[in-house]
């Protein structure tokens, strides 16, 4: 490995050419280190009050594989904090990144970056490289090999004339890989003449994956030189990279990020645009000051993201010039109008949604609910930008709509309302009007409820079942069966082909969660995709009282490859509407490696109390 040194103290930082009295001026630190962390607990507790006490903002993220951190604060307490932390073994090698910079202005920038506070976090790992928890973690010992930035530009410099000390790096075999996310890439980017650049315009770090394996034979067999921001990406996709074998080991990633190559290289050598951070600064130029970003309504040259504008889909930031910039419009990202998104009537400029809305949609013929906070946005746990909430489609069971299962969630929805918002629709089948006599004792006649009906809808439904209009109720002809579920074998066709036009008219779906007859609805959905497209629309699926539909009755005999969680009652008589073995076989027909299961005491319900809400909270945070 090439051990680059960091450079002198007074090299540090973009700021740090403007010279003078540094210690009362403002300043950002990044860095990060990978090492076994004995108890990550006390090492956060002690950020806590020693940032405190330097009066530092920003954010720290601490797990048993190490540190991260964005601090920002006066460069004299930056500089006590490095001397502090260079002082403790377990950051021996650390190469701690410090900037000089003018002092946030913006009040809402700093904010939405993390700028106003100091937030120290307990994490799992450092970087969620991958939000599918079936699929290990790479060794850290496995990635990449580090280049400083000098040796990174030298290699790029003599792609056309390889030296013997560049042996192992072919001029003809050479890729350089962004593994940075597309808003980042889009106001900056390395430019190499003859050498192929990789950009895989993904919207966040854990898609990286998925790339990587969709174009594996475009880099089996090539010398990958990897960048990002700071390092800290590249650690774990180099890593990911090279875990795939032969043909993938020559891996080469820029120490220290753009950052430090910027203040190796001032110009910006290689490197045209600008580097786009994740604080206040928002981003960092060379003496170039050349403009890569346009405009994505007009086209203009501009590169500037402190307006925060984002998509109406997925809540990306874009670039919208002043010129084009209206409170009444709505902006779609270019990877949302890849797949065919369209402009929504309401703009996430004139305030988010606060309030449960009902969205009518001529296409779907029924109407779907969202239910939404006043923020789509959290804060990554890597430290990055802010990204979206998870959006979750919900089905519900028999016999009930989009409205009142709305209804039976909102505690739910209240509990996961930081990390999630629940969409609802009502299922296509629509079901007749049916009651159970109730006795006028002083006439002996049966009297018909009282009020307005509320429609009620199925996803699958018992063969030649008669629909009933609503002035035409009909006596239930039988207690209450709770083993009908097993009967209900027709609709399906009707209802995959309405949930597939029903997803692709909603925007981005992270996961799917269902109830009852809308848990073996949404696997058996799962379970079409996988077959007929050989991939999922979905990232996790969440099934609650399932059971497995008897339409199919082996599912093919290969499970559902989903990441999924199964939550039900514990023994036959917590549940008495669907048997704990029933929920048991629907669970066993998805891939064991990442399938959890939640047994509980509270009936034919979703639970919200402790300890059930926090493995529910558990299993949504590998995909965030």
């Amino acid at each position: 490995m090439d051990a680059a040194a960091p450079p002198p103290r007074g090299q540090e930082g973009q700021g740090d050419r403007s010279g003078g009295d540094e210690g009362g001026r403002y300043g950002v630190l990044l860095y990060y280190k990978y090492a076994e962390v004995p108890d990550a607990a006390a090492l956060a507790a002690f950020y806590e009050s020693h940032c405190r006490a330097l009066a530092l903002v920003g954010r720290v993220r601490v797990g048993p594989d190490g540190v991260n951190a964005t601090l920002g604060g006066r460069m004299a307490a930056l500089e006590k904090h490095v001397a502090e932390m260079s002082s403790n073994a377990l950051f021996d090698g650390t190469d701690f990144k410090l900037a000089s910079c003018d002092d946030p202005v913006d009040e809402r920038v700093a904010r939405e970056c993390g700028f106003t506070s100091l937030s120290v976090r307990l994490v799992k790992e450092l970087v969620t490289l991958c939000a599918n928890p079936s699929l290990a973690t790479p060794q850290i010992t496995c990635a990449g090999r580090h280049l400083s930035a000098a040796k990174f530009h030298s290699v790029l410099q003599s792609v056309g004339a390889t030296s013997d000390s560049e042996a192992t790096v072919e001029k003809s075999e050479v890729v350089v890989l962004d593994a940075r996310n597309v808003y980042e890439t889009r106001i900056g980017k390395f430019r190499v003449p003859n050498v192929e650049t990789l950009d895989p315009e993904i919207r966040q770090y854990s898609d990286l994956p998925l790339w990587i394996d969709e174009h594996a034979e475009k880099l089996r067999g090539k010398s990958i030189m990897m960048y990002c921001t700071g390092g800290i990406r590249c650690e774990m996709a180099s890593a990911y990279i090279r875990s795939k074998g032969e043909g993938f080991e020559n891996v080469f990633q820029l120490y220290g990020g753009i950052q430090r190559y910027l203040e190796r290289f001032p110009d910006g050598g290689y490197f045209e645009g600008k580097n786009f951070v994740f604080d206040h600064r928002i981003s960092v130029g060379s003496l170039k000051e050349n403009i890569l970003g346009t405009c994505l309504l007009c086209g203009s040259s501009f590169d500037d993201y402190s307006p925060r504008c984002r998509c109406s889909h997925c809540r990306m930031l874009v670039l919208v010039c002043s010129t084009c910039q209206d409170s009444t419009k709505d902006y779609v990202c270019e990877l949302c109008q890849k797949n065919g998104k369209q402009c929504c009537q309401t703009s996430p400029r004139q305030g988010c949604k606060t309030e449960s809305e009902l969205i009518d949609s001529s296409d779907f013929g029924i109407p779907m609910i969202i239910n939404q906070s006043a923020t789509s946005t959290i804060p990554r746990s890597n430290g990055s930008e802010q990204l979206k909430k998870l959006k979750i489609l919900c089905l519900h069971g028999f016999r009930q709509n989009a409205s009142n299962f709305k209804g039976r969630t909102s505690a739910l929805a209240k509990k996961l309302k930081h990390i999630a918002d629940l969409v609802f629709i009502d299922a296509p089948h629509e079901l007749s009007f049916v009651y159970k006599p109730n006795p006028d004792h002083c006439s002996g006649r049966s009297s018909l409820p009282s009020g307005t009906p509320k429609r009620k809808y199925a996803w699958l439904v018992a063969p030649n079942s008669i629909f009933y209009a609503e002035h035409d109720w009909k006596i239930a002809d039988a207690p209450f069966d709770p083993l009908q579920y097993q009967q209900q074998t027709d609709g399906f066709e009707e209802s995959y082909a309405y949930l597939e036009h029903a997803i692709s008219q909603m925007g981005n779906i992270d996961g799917i969660l269902g109830f009852s007859q809308g848990a073996a609805m949404a696997a058996l959905f799962c379970r079409q995709q996988q077959k007929t497209c050989g991939s999922l629309k979905f990232r996790f699926g969440i099934f609650c009282s399932g059971y497995p539909a008897p339409i199919i009755s082996d599912f093919d005999g290969e499970p559902i490859k989903l990441p999924s969680l199964h939550c039900f009652g514990n023994s036959e008589d917590h549940d008495r509407q669907i048997a704990n073995r029933a929920s048991t076989e629907l669970a066993n027909r998805f891939d064991k490696s990442c399938r959890s299961v939640i047994e509980h005491d509270m009936g034919h319900i979703i639970p919200t109390r402790p300890p059930f809400i926090d493995k529910i909270k558990v299993f949504l945070s590998n995909f965030i």
